[in-house]
């Protein structure tokens, strides 16, 4: 007797293709920072194994981590909040109707939208002043203001994926 299951059943399920411009570069986007999470990880465990075994870390380590970390984060923001894969509590809207469920949800993605405008906006006036300051880390002396510029293009990124998301909701799309 043979065990007759199809191969769709033990399959990996494939990635979602990512629909449009947003879709798409929020998907990039979120690679980047996966990647720049995995460089973080290699440069700390480096920096700690200098540390321990030549009593000499790498130089400014924090400094760098503390780029990445912010830039990481603020690429995974787009393409989660589009995937739907951040934290939602429905616990008072479940028994409601999808219809309505979907123009609250539309409404948050538009507060979102509206709040994370303002914040990048804020990014984008502190790159300005980085720029104009000359504003640097303390060891390093890396120049902040492209972290801060690239922060601010990635929320900008995020005010575009809840209006997309918005959008959806009201079109009645997941």
């Amino acid at each position: 007797m043979t065990n007759d299951t199809s191969s769709a059943d033990t399959a990996p399920l494939p990635a979602p293709v990512p629909q449009g411009l947003v879709d798409r570069l929020a998907y990039w986007a979120a690679m980047a920072g996966g990647l720049l999470a995995v460089a973080l990880a290699m440069l700390v465990v480096t920096s700690v194994l200098s540390r321990w075994l030549f009593n000499r870390p790498i130089e400014g380590d924090f400094e760098i981590a503390q780029h990445a970390t912010a830039l990481a984060v603020f690429a995974y923001l787009p393409l989660t909040h589009l995937q739907r894969s951040n934290i939602m509590v429905d616990t008072f809207t479940m028994h409601l109707r999808l219809r309505t469920r979907q123009i609250m949800d539309a409404f948050w993605d538009m507060a979102l939208a509206l709040i994370m405008g303002v914040f990048t906006a804020g990014l984008g006036v502190a790159a300005l002043e980085a720029v104009k300051n000359h504003e640097a880390t303390m060891q390093l002396q890396l120049l902040i203001w492209p972290a801060i510029a690239v922060s601010a293009a990635l929320s900008a990124l995020l005010v575009a994926a809840a209006m997309t998301t918005a959008i959806r909701s009201i079109r009645g799309q997941p």
